[in-house]
């Protein structure tokens, strides 16, 4: 997987174009005028209705379900695109500096006039180009065109924009090699992917049967009578929540910085993960005071799995639920935040918030307190939790290597894309 395997050119020559380097002695540098013009055909009196997105560097056909407060007039107002089209966002790049803005377009359809639609010349072959801008893409050349940083670009920067070009033959070839090598990757990514899907499943099943049926498989066993739980251990007792827990609702600090509860679980400092996206709505009126160990539980978000124990001392908003043990050498946060999350997972509190609030599903302390839960040990519950954290550190350390192929994979993927397309590889 080294592109020092590839052979390369008998002479080069510098491009003068930095993100291009040297190219072949036989390739041109063309200003992209030469190579693309601008389509702009309206979809007037709709012409054509299928409508088409660019998402993650793919021209698609857009969910019909999705179109919601379009109607058939806004569409007159759309551009057609034909197969072979390079459809280009250029629009808000100060702001978004990570999303590929570019796709070869595969097939008849409408999109957005606020996209640029290029439309590769008679002597342009249209998947060499897209691979071309593509590479272009990836290296992030787009938010350098024009007079430094804008917000928008618009077809006189692809007018001017400099492109390696070799000729027609090995376009076709280049775009050849590379239908066939990038399908490779991208079905190596997929496996790695499904194989990631997999490892995530074996752990939330593990998590759940240790959580619902404890950890010795010749226990007797007996119907909890709890939806969603099924059988639990003989010897467990049945407790409802307010037995469990009481909320709490502590004063914060000066210096207190924000907890944050994540759909994963994780209830952290805000800035451990991000601080983009969030908006501060209540602008900190009425917060409360967190401290780590406690049970927290989103009350907008808990059916996404949003419960969790603080690993952080803060403030908090208050559509979090702070939960403390009413006896704690007899309750563990942990256990029950893990048991709350599968009961979760598996779509209950959202059922269960539905049928007592028709137009809310807010899960608030009040429905925690009179849900029933399984109540093993606290040595039960401790065995449980350290047999958690075992197996989702061997679980997530798998997922990790996998995730690191699929990166390398993917590097590997840009770099034989642009050393081809800029003839730093010989493919013909």
């Amino acid at each position: 997987m080294s592109l020092t395997a590839y052979p390369t050119y008998d002479s080069y020559k510098d491009s003068r174009v930095e993100w291009i380097g040297d190219i072949p002695s036989e390739w041109q540098v063309e200003p992209g005028r030469q190579c693309v013009y601008e389509s702009r055909d309206k979809n007037t009196r709709m012409k054509e209705s299928t409508v088409l997105s660019l998402s993650y560097g793919r021209v698609i056909v857009k969910d019909k379900d999705k179109l919601t407060g379009l109607v058939p007039e806004s569409f007159e107002t759309y551009q057609i695109v034909q197969p072979g089209d390079i459809i280009i966002r250029g629009t808000d790049l100060q702001n978004d500096i990570t999303s590929l803005r570019t796709g070869l377009a595969k097939d008849v359809g409408i999109i957005t006039s606020a996209y640029i639609n290029l439309r590769p010349k008679a002597q342009i072959d249209q998947v060499f180009l897209h691979y071309l801008l593509h590479s272009y893409d990836v290296k992030k050349v787009f938010y350098a065109l024009g007079s430094g940083l804008r917000q928008n670009l618009s077809y006189l920067d692809f007018k001017y924009l400099k492109l390696p070009i070799p000729s027609p033959t090995e376009q076709r070839a280049i775009a050849a090699f590379l239908d066939e090598k990038c399908a490779g990757v991208d079905e190596a990514v997929r496996i790695k992917e499904a194989q990631i899907a997999l490892l995530r499943e074996r752990r939330q099943i593990l998590i759940q049967q240790a959580v619902t049926r404890g950890l010795n498989p010749a226990a007797p066993m007996k119907d909890s009578g709890i939806d969603g739980i099924g059988q639990i251990p003989a010897h467990w007792e049945i407790k409802r929540g307010k037995w469990l827990f009481t909320k709490v609702d502590r004063p914060i600090g000066a210096q207190d910085e924000i907890v944050t509860c994540f759909r994963d679980g994780q209830v952290t400092l805000r800035r451990n993960r991000r601080t983009e996206g969030f908006t501060n709505a209540f602008k900190e009126h009425g917060y409360q005071g967190i401290q780590r160990g406690d049970l927290v539980i989103h009350a907008m978000d808990a059916f996404a799995g949003a419960v969790g124990v603080s690993d952080s001392d803060g403030k908090a908003t208050p559509v979090y639920s702070v939960c403390v043990p009413i006896s704690p050498r007899e309750t563990e946060p942990a256990y029950f935040a893990l048991l709350l999350r599968q009961i979760a997972l598996s779509g209950l509190l959202i059922s269960i918030a539905k049928g007592i609030r028709e137009r809310s599903t807010d899960f608030r302390f009040k429905d925690f307190a009179n849900l029933e839960f399984p109540n093993p040990s606290i040595d039960e519950q401790h065995e449980i939790i350290r047999y958690i954290d075992m197996v989702s550190t061997n679980l997530d350390d798998a997922i990790t290597i996998k995730q690191d192929q699929i990166a390398a994979l993917k590097e590997y993927k840009a770099s034989l894309i642009n050393a081809a397309v800029t003839g730093k590889i010989k493919v013909i």
